[in-house]
């Protein structure tokens, strides 16, 4: 069983940017496939960016491509989310599985909240 935490949402304005974080628990959980997701209020859960366990390969939704970076340290059992020019559609809760997901590993999210 592996235990996932968010952190690092809040307030921003457009053209901004944060760091999303995702600590894993477990010892698998380094080798683990990642991803993203996000859930805006009244919306369908949807796909943001994902990578391999070995960080070799990275794969993004058009909506967030050239904005933001996902990214992996194995050694710390953390995934992260770099977003970057921020725009006010991106606002949501931020969610991280494995990839592909599993309905029994989604944790509280952390809520970004980009202000036009």
């Amino acid at each position: 069983q592996v235990q996932l935490v968010e952190s690092g949402g809040g307030l921003v304005q457009a053209g901004g940017s944060l760091r999303l974080s995702c600590a894993a628990s477990g010892r698998t959980a380094s080798t683990y496939h990642m991803g993203w997701w996000r859930q805006a209020p009244g919306k369908e859960r949807e796909f943001v960016a994902a990578i391999t366990w070995t960080g070799g390969s990275t794969y993004y939704a058009d909506s967030v491509k050239g904005r933001f970076t996902i990214s992996r340290d194995n050694a710390k059992n953390t995934v992260y989310l770099q977003m970057n020019s921020l725009k006010p559609e991106d606002t949501a809760v931020y969610y991280c599985n494995q990839n592909p997901y599993r309905d029994d590993y989604w944790g509280q999210g952390t809520q970004v909240t980009v202000s036009s």
